[in-house]
C-alpha cells in the first residue's frame, strides 16, 4: 500500500480556521481534487466522551484542573478511533486527507499549561505518543493560522452571539487563550509548521488572499 498525504489546518480559537477549511474543501471539490476531510474533535462520537466531559467542566472549571499529559490522551484516543474507523484505509491506499485540527491541537492547547522550558520535552512526548506508540500518521504539512489575541476574542464573541452558544472552559479563560497563542507560535517553530498571518500592516487580511496562500501550499505538498 502507498502512503497518502495528510494536510492539517491549525489555529487557536477565533483564527478563522473553520472558515478557511470550508473554503478549501469547496475549492478542492470545484477543482476535481479527490480528498477526504476530517474534523477534530468528533463530538458526535463515543470516542470523544472524555473530551466532552473535560470541556464541560466535569473534571474542574479551569483547563489546568486536568494536566497537559492527561488531557492530551483524551484527544489522542478520539484521533485513534477516527483513524481506525474512518480514514486510515483511505490514507494507506494513497489518498489525500485534509484535517481541521490534529495532534497539533494538543501541542497548542495542552502545551499551554506547561512552563516554557518544559515544552520541548512535552512536544517530543506528544509526537512519540500519537505518531510512535499509537501509530497515527505524521502530517506532511501543517498550516498554522496566526492571529492576535484581541482579534481571537472578538471573533469568538461574535460567533457565540451568532450561534447562541456559550463558551467552554477553554474559551472562558482569557489568560489560557493568551498562553495558547504563545505556545502555538513556539510549537510552529519547533515542528516547522507553515505560518499564515491573519494581519498585514496591522489590518485584517482579505479572506480570499489568505485562502490563495494556503491553497498554494497544499498544491505544492501534494505534487
Amino acid at each position: 500500500m502507498n502512503k497518502g498525504k495528510l494536510i492539517v489546518l491549525e489555529g487557536i480559537d477565533g483564527s478563522g480556521k473553520s472558515a478557511q477549511y470550508r473554503r478549501l474543501c469547496a475549492r478542492m471539490e470545484s477543482d476535481g481534487i479527490n480528498y477526504h476531510h476530517i474534523v477534530f474533535p468528533r463530538y458526535d462520537k463515543d470516542s470523544s466522551a472524555l473530551i466532552r466531559m473535560y470541556l464541560g467542566g466535569q473534571f474542574g472549571s479551569r483547563p489546568e484542573d486536568v494536566n497537559a499529559y492527561t488531557a492530551s490522551t483524551f484527544y489522542a484516543v478520539d484521533r485513534f478511533a477516527s483513524y481506525r474507523e474512518d480514514w486510515g484505509e483511505i490514507y494507506h491506499q494513497g489518498g489525500l486527507i485534509l484535517s481541521d485540527r490534529y495532534t497539533t491541537s494538543n501541542a497548542v492547547h495542552q502545551g499551554s499549561k506547561l512552563p516554557e522550558d518544559e515544552l520541548p520535552d512535552y512536544f517530543a512526548w506528544l509526537s512519540d505518543l500519537e505518531y510512535g506508540k499509537m501509530g497515527l500518521p505524521v502530517p506532511d504539512l501543517v498550516i498554522y493560522l496566526d492571529v492576535d489575541i484581541e482579534t481571537s476574542l472578538a471573533r469568538m464573541k461574535r460567533r457565540q452571539e451568532k450561534t447562541n452558544t456559550s463558551a467552554d472552559i477553554h474559551e472562558k479563560d482569557v489568560r489560557y487563550l493568551e498562553r495558547c497563542l504563545k505556545t502555538a507560535r513556539l510549537a510552529a517553530d519547533y515542528y516547522g509548521w507553515a505560518k499564515i498571518s491573519f494581519l498585514k500592516d496591522g489590518k485584517e487580511r482579505d479572506i480570499e488572499e489568505k485562502n490563495q496562500e494556503i491553497y498554494r501550499l497544499i498544491l505544492n505538498a501534494v505534487k
